[in-house]
C-alpha cells in the first residue's frame, strides 16, 4: 500500500533549474527601476515566495506603486526577453512518468504566477500529468497552507495522505501548516541545514531518488502489515 496518495511539487528549484533565470530577472527589474542594490543571496532567498511577498521582502519600505512597477518589469523580463536557460532537472520527467504510472495524484504548488506556470507546463509538455495546480497569484503565498488546502479539497485527499516536495523552507513550513508531511530536496535554493530545521520526513539529493524512496516506504509498510 502506498504511504501517500497525493504528491505536491514545488516548481522552481525542485522540478526546474530556474534559479539563475529568476535572479537575473529580479536584478534586471531592480536596475530598470533604479532601486537600491540587492545581492545574489538576498534575491535567491526570496525564490519560492509569491512575487508580491518577494518584493516586500526585498523592499519592505516599498509602496503599492513599487510593487506594480516591479511586477510589470519582472514579468516582462521573465516571460519575454531574458535568455537565461531554464531546464528541468535531470531525471524529473522520468520520475514524474513513473509516479503517474503508479497511480499517484500529482500536483504543483508554486510561487510562480499562473501565466508563468502555464507557459512552462506547455513548453515542457508536463501539464497533463498534474491533476491540480495552484499559483501564488491565485491564493495566499507560501508558507500559508491555503494552496495545499485547495489542492487537497479539489482532489478529495486528506492531509495524512499528502506529501509536499520542495527545495525551500517555505515549502516545508507550508506542509507543516497544512498538516501534511514535507520532503526536502537539497539541490535547490535553501541549504540542507535550513531545510532540516523544519523536520521534513527526508531530504533527497536528486529528484531521481524520489521513486526509490517512495518504493522503500511501500516495502516497509508491506512488511509491517504482514507481521
Amino acid at each position: 500500500m502506498k504511504p501517500y496518495s497525493l504528491l505536491v511539487f514545488d516548481w522552481d528549484g525542485t522540478l526546474m533549474d530556474s534559479v539563475a533565470r529568476i535572479v537575473a530577472c529580479i536584478r534586471a527589474s531592480i536596475d530598470d527601476l533604479g532601486l537600491e542594490f540587492r545581492t545574489h543571496d538576498q534575491i535567491k532567498n526570496i525564490i519560492g515566495l509569491g512575487l508580491y511577498e518577494a518584493i516586500n521582502t526585498l523592499y519592505p519600505e516599498g509602496d503599492e506603486q513599487l510593487h506594480r512597477d516591479m511586477t510589470d518589469r519582472y514579468r516582462y523580463h521573465f516571460l519575454e526577453v531574458d535568455p537565461t536557460p531554464s531546464e528541468l532537472f535531470a531525471g524529473a520527467v522520468e520520475t514524474l512518468q513513473r509516479l503517474d504510472e503508479q497511480g499517484y495524484y500529482l500536483a504543483v504548488a508554486t510561487g510562480k504566477g499562473r501565466v508563468g506556470l502555464d507557459k512552462v507546463l506547455k513548453e515542457t509538455g508536463l501539464g497533463p500529468m498534474f491533476m491540480a495546480t495552484r499559483c501564488a497569484d491565485e491564493t495566499f503565498s507560501k508558507p500559508n497552507p491555503q494552496m495545499l488546502f485547495e489542492i487537497m479539497d479539489q482532489l478529495g485527499v486528506e492531509p495524512e495522505q499528502t506529501l509536499m516536495i520542495g527545495d525551500t523552507e517555505y515549502d516545508l513550513q507550508m506542509a507543516r501548516n497544512a498538516g501534511t508531511d514535507g520532503l526536502g530536496v537539497s539541490y535547490g535554493v535553501h541549504s540542507v541545514e535550513r531545510l532540516m530545521k523544519h523536520e521534513p520526513v527526508a531530504c533527497l539529493d536528486a529528484i531521481g531518488e524520489l521513486n526509490s524512496w517512495l518504493d522503500s516506504l511501500i516495502d516497509t509498510t508491506s512488511v509491517s502489515q504482514a507481521k
